[in-house]
């Protein structure tokens, strides 16, 4: 179905198209600026390190659902080789081929387009079949290290996973930031946790890919008015699916990828992290999420972690 017009209002109220110049490609990383990560290198007391990535495995998330999203494929080119003659030192060397988004990962700004445009008014076929993205690539994005902050949602509705119907609000998120005991603020990187990966933990990736609890079509405006880096959560699809408004599929990607300029990360561990801060009573903490570089990517791998 077309974009119906509460899409389109939507997406008129949280628009950064030209907000940081004509040639932006970067969107809302624009907004972790050296001060901001001052503050955040300011949130580590303990040093306690935890690490948000999926193993990359051939049994992966991935169950065929999405087209070309392939698990991690994992090939020796070499065994304890000799290369430079018998008796000399020997080497292992192997290859992968994988989905750019088939774990961990970060969504690109071109992962996405919506009424043939991309972030900042670029054109939808700047994605070319050689060249990949030919603007707006991953590969342009800035260091993302940041203040993280975690917003447990399951927790704040006093359950370990949410339903797979749960479309996460507004009113959710204002929960869960009220037991973080902490305001999101400009240039933070948010976690949302649903516990819909336990799913995949537990063995079962079907249940994990659907039904899945996500974001909400009206969460968009809520990380827009706290001018919010980043967001990331511990589902397949990040937002409800399958959707909350019949046939509207992806309108939570399109807001946030093509209107705001703002990364979206799925299938993000979150499990032992949402232990180690109700453990700790804080939910704010150091975040080292970089990119891989690359060129012409709509999406990549990211093996994050968060250090308090």
């Amino acid at each position: 179905m077309p974009l119906p017009q509460e899409f389109h209002d939507i997406a008129a109220r949280v628009n950064n198209w030209g907000r940081w110049g004509a040639d932006d490609e970067i969107g809302t990383l624009n907004l972790i600026t050296d001060e901001v990560v001052r503050a955040a290198a300011a949130t580590v007391r303990s040093g306690r390190r935890v690490p948000l990535a999926l193993p990359l495995r051939q049994d992966g998330v991935q169950t065929g659902m999405i087209p070309g999203r392939v698990n991690p494929l994992h090939t020796m080119t070499a065994i304890n080789q000799e290369i430079f003659g018998p008796g000399t030192v020997a080497t292992s060397d192997d290859a992968v081929t994988m989905g750019l988004q088939a774990a961990t990962h970060w969504d690109g700004l071109t992962h996405v387009s919506h009424s043939g445009r991309l972030y900042n008014n670029r054109p939808a076929d700047a994605v070319t079949a050689h060249a990949g993205a030919t603007a707006l690539g991953i590969e342009k994005a800035t260091p993302i290290t940041s203040r993280g902050v975690l917003l447990d949602v399951a927790r704040a509705h006093g359950t370990d996973l949410l339903p797979g119907g749960h479309a996460v609000t507004p009113e959710d998120l204002d929960a869960a930031e009220e037991l973080a005991g902490t305001t999101v603020r400009a240039g933070d990187i948010v976690l949302v946790r649903t516990g819909q990966l336990r799913h995949y933990l537990a063995g079962d990736r079907q249940a994990y890919a659907f039904p899945s609890p996500g974001l909400s079509l009206r969460t968009p405006e809520w990380f827009h008015a706290r001018d919010v880096a980043a967001v990331a959560n511990d589902t397949l699809t990040f937002e409800i699916f399958p959707p909350e408004i019949e046939d509207l599929w992806m309108p939570v990607h399109a807001l946030h990828l093509v209107e705001m300029g703002m990364l979206q990360g799925q299938n993000w561990n979150l499990e032992e992290l949402a232990a180690v801060c109700a453990e700790e009573g804080r939910y704010g903490f150091f975040l080292s999420a970089m990119a891989e570089p690359f060129v012409g990517g709509s999406g990549t791998p990211v093996a994050p972690v968060a250090v308090l």
